[in-house]
């Protein structure tokens, strides 16, 4: 790793598969320890069933409320400042419980990887 400033111009935020916006602030082949993602989930939406294939993932809630589903039976409220620690390979999804946008952010270890996404949609969880 080397000393580095990433300017945030230039990190547009788009919309994901998974049922909410990305902006990408740090996800670099050069830094593939860590990527940084800011997410936005609209109120009363939730992000789809899915796991992370070798990849452990973070959610640090910045604003709104939310549910946090995670494994079998992890369910959770969430709010700015509480953190969602969730291992690789585990089944999971958001919800925003709140009036306005869930922000937060996802941070990955190691970095994240789109071939790593895996939507659970529709299969049996528990298998």
């Amino acid at each position: 790793m080397k000393i580095e400033v990433r300017p945030s111009v230039g990190n547009a935020e788009y919309y994901f598969r998974e049922g909410c916006y990305i902006t990408e602030l740090s996800n670099t082949e050069n830094d593939g320890d860590l990527s940084i993602a800011r997410v936005r989930l609209e109120s009363g939406q939730a992000t789809r069933w899915h796991s992370l294939e070798g990849i452990a993932e973070r959610y640090v809630i910045l604003s709104g409320n939310g549910r946090a589903e995670v494994g079998d039976d992890h369910v959770c409220e969430v709010a700015a400042g509480d953190v969602v620690v969730i291992p690789a390979k585990t089944a999971q999804r958001i919800i925003n419980t709140g009036q306005g946008d869930l922000i937060f952010l996802a941070l990955c270890t190691p970095r994240f990887d789109e071939s790593a996404y895996r939507d659970l949609e529709g299969e049996d969880m528990n298998q």
